[in-house]
């Protein structure tokens, strides 16, 4: 499934938005998980700096 959402970026519109990814630790357990969104090329700053 993640093949498809590249793909569909690589073309026509989809080359302003891009696919990030961050490790977010849990306050309560201590592990670790990953939030994954596909938003913009101007709002990738503020994703990772939240």
């Amino acid at each position: 499934m993640a093949k498809k959402a590249v793909a569909t970026l690589r073309t026509g519109d989809g080359r302003n938005y891009s696919r990030v990814i961050k490790m977010i630790k849990s306050p309560k357990t201590g592990a670790y998980a990953f939030q994954e969104e596909i938003m913009t090329k101007d709002n990738v700053d503020s994703f990772f700096k939240s």
